[in-house]
C-alpha cells in the first residue's frame, strides 16, 4: 500500500503541472507573453510581455533571450528584474534611462562605478578601489584614480535625471548589495557584481484577485502603485487582469485511493502508474549504478574547470581539447618529456600552431598541485611583461588538468651555472639575465595593483629562450600583496636557501622577502656555486651566510667564479664588486634595510650600461687610425652588431666580450629539469631552433 501512494504522488504531481500551465496559457490574448513560437518559448508572468498591449514591455531576441533594452534579464521575481549590467569603458550615461520607467526603476540596492566625473563620488558601501580591481577597471583608464561609486541608500529609488546631472559621463559597470529591505541594515551582505536590480509594480489602486494579498509599494517619482501575491493555497500571478489566482488542489493520493476523488477511472490510472512507477525505478537503478562508478572523477573534474574559470577572471585563457594535447606529445611519449616537477610532467609538444610549447601534466589527487595551478593561472592572466613566462591555454578534460607554456629552448640559469648544461655563461651574458630578472620583479611589485610577490624567485625558476633573454616562471606560491598595508601574513614557504630569514621569523611577506632571493641569485651569478650544500664547511652551506662574510670582509676576490677571469679587464672587475656590494644589501637581515626592486634594477641597468662606456674608451685608447673619438658609440653600434640582440628600448643591448667560450652554450645535450617550463629540444630533426653559437659566435672569432 505504501509503494502504491508513491506511485500515485508521482502520477498526481505531473498532472497538476499540466494544469496549471495550460490554463495560464489561455488568459491574455492581447498581450503575448512568450519570448519566441508559443510552442517552445519561454512564458514570462504578468504583467510582463513583448508586444503593445503589455503593462511593461520586454524585448526578445531570435535566439530567445529575454532583455530590457539592450541588457539581458537573468531573473524575474514578483517584485524585482535582475539585469546583466558587463563592464564596459565607454558606455555614457544616458544608456542607465532604459531602467527608469513608469513601472519600474533602479533600487538603492545598486552602487554604479562612474568614470570621467568632474568631482569624485564616493558613496558606496564598497571601496570603489575594491571594486575597480574586481571588475578589472584599470584596463579601461590608467588614470583609475578618476572611477567613482555612487549609491543612494536614503532613497527607494536611484534617479536617472539626479545620475545625469551630477557631472560624470561614463558608467563603467554596477554591484548589487544585498540587504534587508526595510531597515536597510544587516550584519552580513553579499555582493553581485556586474548587476543591476530593477524594482517593478503597477501604478494605481489595487486591482488584485479575491483570493490575493495587495501590497502598496511607491514607485519611481514618488507614485502610489501596488503588487499583488495570491494567498497560502492558491497558485497565479495574482492581478484580476493577468491569470488571477487558483486553488490547489485538495484530491491528495490519500482521498484518491478512498474513491473520494477521481472517478471510475483511478484502477487504470493506479495500474498505469505502478507500472510506469516500476519502470522509472529500474531505470534510476542503472543510473545510480553508472553515476556512482563515475562521480569522483566527474566531481574532480567540474571542481577544477569552475576554479580555472574563477581564477582567469575576464581574462581570456584559451582553452585546448585534449585529443590536441595528446596528439603534440604523441600520446605523452616518454621521449618529449622534458622533465618531472613538483606537481606535475612537462612534455614538448607541438600544437596546430606548429610552434613548440611546454605542456605540463598535473599529478592526480594531488590538491596543493591543483591550488597552485589556480593561482599561477590567476596571476599570468592578470600580467603582461617581456620577462615574464606567458601562458598560452589550458585543458580541463578526461580528469586531466594541463597548462600550456611558451617554449624555452635555453633550459634555466641554474643549469648554466651548474655545467649542467655547457661550460658556462660569460659575464655580460650573466649581468643581462640579472637585470631583466630585476626589471620583471620591479614590474610584479610596482606596476600591477595590488602588487605581486613571487615568493619563489631562484636560478632554476629563470628561464632562458632562444636568445638567452631572461623569462621569470612558475606563480605557483605567488600572492597579491596588500594595498593599504606594508606586509600580509603568510606561513613562510619556498625553496630552502633563498627563503627571508625575517620572513621566516615573523611571517611578514612583503616586496622585500622577494629583494633578499634575488639577492642570492645575484651571489649564484657571482659565484656558480649551489645555494645549499653540505660539503661545505658548516658555517659555509648556505650561500647567502658564505657570501655575507667574504663580502663583509672585503674578500669578494676569493668566491668569484673562476670561469668569469675576473681580472682580464678593469671593467670586469668593477661590475663583479659592485654586483657584490649590492647583493649584499640585499641580503640585510631587516627588510628596511634592503633597496627596492625598482632601485635593484635600475643599478643594474646602469652597471650593464657602464660596458658600453668601457667599451667607447678602448676603442679611443686603441685607436691609431682615427684622430679623434667623437662618436664612438656609433662606431661601436656598428662594429659589435653581431654580438648586439635589440629588444626595444633604452638598455636592451646584449654586448658579448671575447671570454672563455669554447663551446660554452653549444651543447644540447638531453637535460631533465624540474622547472615546470624549461625545456630544449634534443629530438628535432626536421628543424631545429637557433643555435646558441649563433648568439656568441662572433663574440669568440
Amino acid at each position: 500500500m505504501v509503494f502504491d501512494e508513491t506511485i500515485i504522488r508521482f502520477v498526481f504531481s505531473i498532472l497538476l503541472v499540466w494544469s496549471s500551465s495550460s490554463v495560464g496559457a489561455a488568459n491574455s490574448t492581447q498581450c503575448n507573453q512568450y519570448s519566441g513560437a508559443a510552442s517552445n518559448g519561454q512564458r514570462v508572468p504578468y504583467p510582463f510581455g513583448f508586444s503593445e498591449g503589455c503593462t511593461i514591455r520586454l524585448n526578445c531576441t531570435q535566439s530567445g533571450e529575454i532583455r530590457i533594452g539592450e541588457y539581458l534579464i537573468q531573473n524575474v521575481t514578483s517584485d524585482t528584474l535582475m539585469v546583466n549590467f558587463p563592464v564596459n569603458c565607454r558606455r555614457p550615461i544616458e544608456d542607465l534611462k532604459q531602467f527608469s520607467g513608469t513601472n519600474y526603476g533602479m533600487t538603492w540596492r545598486n552602487g554604479l562605478l562612474l568614470q570621467n566625473c568632474t568631482v569624485p563620488k564616493s558613496e558606496c558601501t564598497i571601496p570603489s578601489d575594491l571594486l575597480s580591481a574586481r571588475l578589472n577597471i584599470p584596463s579601461c583608464d590608467s588614470k583609475n584614480e578618476n572611477v567613482s561609486c555612487y549609491s543612494e541608500a536614503t532613497a527607494d529609488y536611484l534617479d536617472y535625471w539626479k545620475l545625469k546631472n551630477i557631472g560624470c559621463g561614463l558608467v563603467v559597470s554596477s554591484i548589487l548589495v544585498g540587504m534587508d529591505n526595510n531597515t536597510k541594515k544587516s550584519s552580513s551582505m553579499y555582493l553581485e557584481f556586474q548587476t543591476i536590480e530593477l524594482e517593478w509594480g503597477l501604478e494605481g489602486d489595487c486591482a488584485c484577485d479575491e483570493h490575493a494579498n495587495c501590497t502598496n509599494i511607491f514607485l519611481p517619482g514618488n507614485r502610489n502603485g501596488f503588487r499583488c501575491r495570491c494567498k497560502d493555497g492558491f497558485v497565479g500571478d495574482g492581478f484580476r487582469d493577468g491569470d488571477g489566482c487558483r486553488k490547489v488542489s485538495k484530491c491528495n493520493p490519500s482521498r484518491y485511493l478512498s474513491g473520494r476523488c477521481g472517478g471510475t477511472t483511478r484502477i487504470g490510472v493506479l495500474i498505469g502508474g505502478i507500472i510506469a512507477g516500476a519502470g522509472l525505478m529500474a531505470a534510476l537503478a542503472i543510473l545510480c549504478y553508472c553515476i556512482r562508478r563515475r562521480s569522483a572523477s566527474l566531481k574532480k573534474r567540474m571542481s577544477a574547470k569552475r576554479l580555472l574559470s574563477e581564477a582567469a577572471g575576464s581574462s581570456s585563457v584559451p582553452m585546448f581539447q585534449y585529443k590536441e594535447i595528446e596528439k603534440a606529445t604523441n600520446s605523452f611519449s616518454e621521449k618529449q618529456r622534458l622533465g618531472i616537477g613538483a606537481y606535475g610532467t612537462v612534455y614538448a609538444g607541438k600544437l596546430h600552431s606548429d610552434e613548440w610549447v611546454a605542456i605540463k601534466k598535473l599529478r592526480h589527487r594531488d590538491p596543493d598541485g591543483v591550488e597552485q595551478v589556480m593561482n599561477e593561472i590567476k596571476l599570468l592572466s592578470s600580467v603582461s611583461h617581456p620577462n615574464l613566462v606567458r601562458l598560452l591555454g589550458c585543458c580541463i578534460e578526461n580528469g586531466e588538468q594541463i597548462l600550456v607554456y611558451e617554449f624555452m629552448p635555453n633550459g634555466t640559469l641554474a643549469q648554466h651555472l651548474q655545467r649542467e648544461r655547457g661550460s658556462g655563461l660569460p659575464w655580460t651574458i650573466r649581468l643581462t639575465i640579472a637585470t631583466e630578472t630585476a626589471q620583471a620583479i620591479a614590474h610584479l611589485h610596482s606596476a600591477m595593483n595590488p602588487p605581486i610577490y613571487h615568493r619563489d624567485i631562484k636560478s632554476s625558476n629563470i628561464l632562458l629562450d632562444y636568445n638567452f633573454n631572461s623569462k621569470v616562471a612558475d606563480f605557483g606560491l605567488s600572492r597579491f600583496g596588500m594595498t593599504d598595508d606594508s606586509h600580509i601574513s603568510t606561513a613562510p614557504q619556498g625553496t630552502p636557501g633563498y627563503v627571508d630569514p625575517q620572513y621566516h621569523q615573523n611571517y611578514h611577506l612583503s616586496d622585500k622577502s622577494d629583494v633578499y632571493s634575488f639577492g642570492v641569485v645575484l651571489i649564484e651569478i657571482i659565484t656558480a656555486l649551489k645555494v645549499v650544500d653540505f660539503s661545505r664547511p658548516h658555517s659555509e652551506i648556505n650561500l647567502a651566510a658564505l657570501a655575507i662574510d667574504r663580502i663583509g670582509k672585503g674578500r669578494v676576490d676569493e668566491i668569484i667564479d673562476p670561469f668569469l677571469e675576473p681580472h682580464r679587464d678593469a671593467w670586469t672587475l668593477s661590475s663583479v664588486h659592485r654586483i657584490a656590494e649590492l647583493a649584499f644589501r640585499c641580503l640585510a637581515f631587516h627588510r628596511d634595510m634592503r633597496p627596492s626592486m625598482i632601485e635593484v634594477a635600475d643599478e643594474l641597468e646602469q652597471i650593464r650600461l657602464s660596458s658600453w662606456t668601457s667599451l667607447e674608451d678602448n676603442i679611443c685608447m686603441t685607436s691609431s687610425v682615427n684622430s679623434s673619438c667623437s662618436s664612438p658609440r656609433s662606431m661601436s653600434e656598428t662594429s659589435f652588431r653581431s654580438t648586439t640582440t635589440k629588444k626595444g628600448g633604452v638598455g636592451s643591448r646584449r654586448l658579448i666580450f671575447p671570454q672563455k667560450i669554447g663551446n660554452a652554450l653549444s651543447t644540447m645535450e638531453e637535460i631533465k629539469d624540474s622547472s615546470p617550463v624549461s625545456v630544449q629540444d634534443p629530438w628535432l630533426s626536421e628543424e631545429s631552433p637557433p643555435s646558441t653559437n649563433r648568439l656568441l659566435g662572433s663574440a669568440g672569432r
